[in-house]
């Protein structure tokens, strides 16, 4: 699976639950949000655990298959994912990295099958599958024609759309002392980037920030 975001980790997680050898790749320092939903903070922190599942991040492509055959937790690794997919030639790669303003590799023939979740894949042509994860038609399997474009707007909670989110207003690391579900009112300092102090946009519950020492680039959401 690639991408340890939400998308990427519930399908790696429902995968592993099912009995399947799942592996995770992703860059080593992702500047997600919703850490608490997904296995991001094992990139950082060696492990994390979701919903009862442990991830484990490992720098060694060769232990990846040992830990598989024990089967106690799903391993992430941050290697060149070329060689990562030469060595373990997965029968399933399914790109879940929901970068949705790109238009994503084509990964034809990477594996037996190919499946691509989020916008911009067309099947076929990208992949041999296309799953759509817009809220209209969400699950659809797609074996011809492209998924939904980015509706652009996220759906409101409590009232509350993209107001809700903060996004880094210059390229840099972001660092926090905060976590989520931690109370905040507005205008509270947060975090900080360089000298660009990030407040709470809203009073109400942290539902996301990323990884204190995260690398960030400017427009990257990093506060839910």
């Amino acid at each position: 699976v690639r991408g340890c975001g939400d998308i990427g980790s519930a399908v790696a997680y429902a995968l592993f639950l099912t009995g399947h050898n799942v592996v995770i790749h992703d860059v080593s320092d992702p500047s997600f949000a919703r850490r608490g939903m997904f296995f991001a903070d094992a990139m950082f922190e060696g492990t994390t655990l979701l919903e009862g599942v442990e991830g484990v991040r490992t720098g060694d492509i060769f232990s990846v298959r040992q830990m598989l055959e024990q089967g106690n937790a799903i391993p992430l690794i941050a290697l060149d994912f070329g060689k990562v997919l030469e060595y373990l030639r997965p029968q399933v790669l399914i790109d879940a990295r929901m970068n949705k303003r790109s238009i994503p590799d084509r990964q034809l023939g990477l594996a037996r099958l190919t499946v691509g979740l989020g916008p911009n894949f067309v099947a076929g042509e990208t992949t041999d599958l296309v799953v759509e994860t817009a809220w209209d038609g969400l699950g659809t399997v797609l074996t011809e024609g492209s998924s939904r474009p980015l509706s652009g707007e996220p759906r409101p909670i409590n009232g509350y759309g993209r107001e809700r989110y903060v996004y880094a207003p210059i390229e840099g690391r972001f660092e926090t002392a905060s976590a989520i579900g931690s109370t905040v009112t507005k205008g509270e300092p947060v975090a900080r980037i360089g000298t660009e102090v990030i407040r709470s946009p809203l009073d109400g519950c942290l539902r996301g920030i990323t990884h204190s020492g995260a690398p960030v680039k400017a427009g990257t959401k990093v506060v839910e």
